[in-house]
This record gives C-alpha cells, sequence and structure tokens, in this order.
C-alpha cells in the first residue's frame, strides 16, 4: 500500500552529467588569475560543484518522488543558428579546435567546453520538445555552461550559447504564437533579450539587480528604456531593483509588474529562466531572496502557466553560485512551482532582514513607466 500513496511525477528533469566537464579553473574568483602571493585560489564561480549538488538534492532530496529523469541530447547545427549567427558558432568551433580561448571576461572556453554547450544547448531544447510533445507539462532543464547572457553573436558572462533562446525559438518554429520569459537571474538576461529584442512573439521579463553594463561583451544596461525596438517596442520589460530587494520586494515586483504583464500577454509557453544567484548568500549578487522567495515566486510562475498556456512550463538553470545555499533554493523553486501545500525542507541558513521601502518606490516608478510606455499594457 505505501507504494501507492507515492506521488506521481510531476517534474521531469533534463539532464546530462557531460555537462560536469566544463572546467573553469581556478583563480582569483573568475578571473583566472593567479596573482602568485596567495596560497588558496578559488574555484571560478560557475564550477560542475553547483551543479553536483542540483542534481543530488533533486535525486536524494524530500522532492525526490516529485520529479522523473530524462537525458539531454546535442543540438543540431541548424537549430544553433535558429538563434546564433553563423559566423558565431564557427568562432567557438575554431576556438574549441584551438584548444580554448577566453572569449571575454571571466568567461573561458576550455577543453570540453564546447561538447558541454552543446549539451547544455540540447538539453534545453530536449526539455522544451517534450513538453511541445504533449509529454508532460513542465520540464526543468538542468544545465551548464549557463546562457542567457550569450547574444546571437557574441559570448558574455559565463555563457556561450542561449540555451532558454533556442528553446524559446524551438517553440516559435513549432506553432506558439507567443511565448513569455521570466528571467530571475540576479544579471540581467541581455542574450535573450537581445535575441527578440525586435520581435512581438516573445514578451521578456528580467527582474535583475540594477547592476548596468559591464563592458563590451555586456552593452545592454539592463535599464527600464531598453524595451525593445520595432514590432518588439515594449516587450523586453526590465525590472532593474535596487540592492538588497528581499523576499517581499521580489514578491511585489512579481504581482504588481510580472502578473499584469503576463495577463495582458496571454502567452502559449512559459518559460521560467532561473538562477539562485539572487540569494541572500550568492558570491555574485547582491540581492537578498531566501528560499521562502524563491518558493512564492514558483508558486507565482505556476498559477500563470495554469491560467495562460495551459500549465505548459520550461525552467531553465542558468546562475546561483552559493554551492549549498542555491541548491536549496532550487529545491524550493520547484516546491513553489508544485503547489505542494506545505515545505519539504526547512532554510539552512536565513533569515535575512529586508528594507522594503525603497525597492516599494523604485518598482512603483518602473509601473508607472511600463504602463505609459509599453503599448500593450494600454490596450484594453
Amino acid at each position: 500500500m505505501a507504494s501507492l500513496s507515492r506521488p506521481s511525477p510531476a517534474i521531469s528533469v533534463f539532464w546530462h552529467e557531460e555537462m560536469l566537464k566544463h572546467d573553469t579553473g581556478n583563480g582569483v574568483f573568475d578571473t583566472g588569475m593567479d596573482p602568485g602571493f596567495l596560497d588558496v585560489l578559488e574555484k571560478h564561480p560557475e564550477n560542475s560543484d553547483r551543479l553536483r549538488n542540483m542534481v543530488s538534492i533533486l535525486k536524494r532530496g524530500p522532492i525526490s518522488p516529485h520529479i522523473s529523469w530524462h537525458s539531454g541530447t546535442p543540438p543540431l547545427i541548424s537549430q544553433l543558428l535558429s538563434f546564433h549567427t553563423p559566423e558565431y558558432i564557427n568562432e567557438l568551433v575554431q576556438a574549441d579546435r584551438d584548444g580554448g580561448k577566453e572569449l571575454c571576461s571571466g568567461t573561458f572556453l576550455n577543453p570540453g567546453s564546447w561538447d558541454a554547450a552543446l549539451l547544455a544547448a540540447g538539453t534545453a531544447l530536449s526539455a522544451m520538445k517534450h513538453i511541445l510533445d504533449g509529454h508532460r507539462k513542465i520540464a526543468y532543464a538542468l544545465v551548464r555552461p549557463p546562457g542567457h547572457h550569450a547574444q546571437p553573436s557574441q559570448a558574455d558572462g559565463y555563457c556561450f550559447l542561449n540555451n532558454a533562446g533556442l528553446a524559446v525559438q524551438l517553440a516559435l518554429n513549432s506553432g506558439c504564437a507567443r511565448v513569455a520569459v521570466i528571467d530571475i537571474d540576479v544579471h540581467y538576461g541581455n542574450g535573450t533579450a537581445e535575441g527578440f529584442y525586435h520581435s512581438d512573439k516573445v514578451l521578456t521579463i528580467s527582474l535583475h539587480m540594477n547592476h548596468g553594463s559591464w563592458g563590451p561583451s555586456h552593452p545592454q544596461s539592463g535599464s527600464v528604456d531598453e524595451i525593445g525596438e520595432g514590432k518588439g517596442f515594449g516587450y523586453n520589460l526590465n525590472i532593474p531593483l535596487p540592492n538588497g530587494t528581499g523576499d517581499q520586494g521580489y514578491a511585489y515586483a512579481m504581482t504588481q509588474l510580472v502578473v499584469p504583464a503576463i495577463q495582458k500577454y496571454e502567452p502559449q509557453m512559459v518559460v521560467l529562466v532561473v538562477g539562485q544567484d539572487s540569494s541572500a548568500f550568492d558570491p555574485n549578487g547582491r540581492q537578498c531572496l531566501t528560499m521562502e522567495g524563491y518558493r512564492e515566486i514558483g508558486q507565482i510562475v505556476r498559477k500563470l502557466s495554469d491560467k495562460y498556456s495551459d500549465g505548459r512550463l520550461l525552467i531553465v538553470q542558468e546562475g546561483g553560485y552559493h554551492v549549498t545555499y542555491s541548491a536549496y533554493c532550487l529545491h524550493a523553486t520547484l516546491e513553489g512551482v508544485l503547489n505542494l501545500p506545505n515545505p519539504l525542507l526547512s532554510d539552512p541558513i536565513a533569515y535575512y532582514p529586508e528594507d522594503e521601502l525603497m525597492t516599494t518606490k523604485v518598482i512603483d516608478a518602473i509601473k508607472k513607466f511600463q504602463n505609459n510606455t509599453a503599448p500593450f499594457l494600454r490596450e484594453g
């Protein structure tokens, strides 16, 4: 009888362990530099340990009965060209043949990296196809290297191929008229935004810390006035949040900005781009989300997908660099997506105090700007 009470898996997780072979090296944080006077150099923040813990918490943690596991496969070159330019793909292939290259600051294509990047892209595509083919409503692409900074023609921010962008393009090519992307990684999803900046078929929403541009590889600022161009005008909604925004601030941004935009747009597919680097303890971010905040975001996105996309929801992994807490926050996010009545895991290290006043003012100002600027938000 005990086996009859075991829940049926509700989330299909797509994963391939060969992605662990992307070796980003050691140095001073993400520079790869050895100054010669430090006894202990740290692993690059985007290292395989973070994904090992994400895999293990989903396989051995209390959420495991709700999950089924599937293997990703490499993509076709034609699929890569649906988002990226041929010149850029050739550049990556040549860098791999030459034994590796630092493509931009902190972004190292080393031996094994290109194969891992191909598997990450293919795994995201496999997860999307799984949904499109009707096998399951919810799928999670557990991938590295991450992808949302990769633009059609250049690498950026640890990213080579835009995993989420490729999956979105597959959905469009398969007949989805409108796809919504909700990106909660702590950094602006500039690559995904750039790929669909002139399209009204994709609504890109990015909640990120207000970090601005960080150089030639990341010329976008993530400001509210980067709102799309041509047919895409109004369909790129940036939500740059003040440093220190926590659970209450993110919940307010979701309810005041994200939910109304999705209600107006009525997508046929929802893609949640998730990074745990928005957590209070991440070395690569300055936000203050805890497990509770991630859980609530998961709940909100699940409700939106149930209402507007017939429950179809693809989740794509991005950042998250605290090796243990990122795994916990992932677990909490998926608990929220499953809409479970009670938390399965308690938070091992939060609580973190939050000052909501500044965040609320900023979100209210963003809401006023977007409602006055984005035509589709004014309709009806």
